[in-house]
């Protein structure tokens, strides 16, 4: 096991609630003052892991904390030298979520990026219906040229938690017809909603998973989010947010440059994912699955 001082272990913790307070900055202020934002609020109600949670600091499994007050760590056990996550424990309450994370992460690592949608799940979601989500922001397009686009683009999603937000009219469009059930079976690393969800499962498997690593796949969404909205119908750009016009072969060809990036940023913290539930499991040998 890897020993932490307690000087050690408690800049650690500072420095990472320190990022984490300039990331939420503008978010909290905005929460004090009762303001909505169509983009970042996304990242606190889509996804549960609440302010405070994404603060607080673990260093993940095998990983002794000297000097630690067991009752400021739940979920941890008294040691030699100090405190540490009681993997035992952990795998008892969390084996099941556990593998079957770890199988999605496999096999949406085993697949291709595919970088043909071009971001029509968001138009998707405002396709034919005169109420959309976000009734503040006007359609860059209007109702009318937005169905048009989506009538000529077609829609080609692959992740069942976008698809299930498609209007009624939309959804016989997609080429597939995503399922919970079939979820492990079609995501691909391509999909901005499938990166965007390695934060959610990080933080699903904390404290198992260390809170640099949780806060590494939260920038990454919210980057991501950035763009999914950028490229969406809605007009943000009186936030900031300067549109990705895919209805145009220019605002594709952004589009599909911005998701590749996203897919090998996705991979490499999609392996780092992977690679703390095979530890978890080689340290608690008496729990390994075959």
């Amino acid at each position: 096991m890897t020993v932490l001082s307690g000087e050690e272990w408690r800049a650690r913790r500072d420095t990472h609630a320190a990022s984490v307070d300039a990331l939420l900055r503008d978010h909290l202020a905005r929460r004090r003052r009762g303001e909505r934002h169509p983009v970042e609020d996304f990242l606190f109600e889509y996804y549960s892991f609440r302010p405070g949670q994404l603060r607080r600091w673990h260093p993940g499994a095998g990983v002794v904390l000297a000097e630690a007050d067991p009752d400021d760590f739940p979920g941890y056990t008294a040691v030699e030298g100090g405190v540490v996550l009681d993997l035992d424990a952990y795998l008892a309450r969390r084996s099941e979520t556990v593998d079957w994370v770890a199988g999605l992460l496999r096999a949406t690592a085993s697949r291709p990026p595919q970088l043909g949608c071009f971001g029509m799940h968001e138009w998707a979601m405002v396709y034919r219906i005169p109420d959309v989500r976000h009734d503040s922001w006007p359609l860059r397009l209007g109702a009318e040229r937005t169905n048009a686009v989506v009538d000529e683009r077609g829609v080609r999603c692959s992740h069942f938690d976008a698809f299930r937000f498609f209007t009624e009219p939309a959804r016989p469009l997609n080429v597939l017809q995503p399922a919970r059930e079939t979820q492990v079976a079609l995501e691909q690393p391509g999909c901005l909603h499938a990166t965007m969800d390695l934060y959610k499962w990080a933080y699903k498997l904390s404290p198992l998973t260390p809170s640099d690593l949780v806060l590494d796949c939260f920038r990454l969404t919210k980057s991501v989010r950035e763009l999914d909205m950028k490229a969406s119908p809605y007009d943000f750009a009186a936030l900031g947010y300067e549109p990705v016009g895919v209805e145009t072969p220019e605002g594709r060809a952004e589009y599909a440059a911005a998701q590749r990036a996203f897919a090998e940023r996705g991979g490499i913290l999609r392996s780092a994912l992977l690679r703390v539930i095979d530890q978890t499991r080689a340290g608690a040998p008496a729990r390994r699955r075959p």
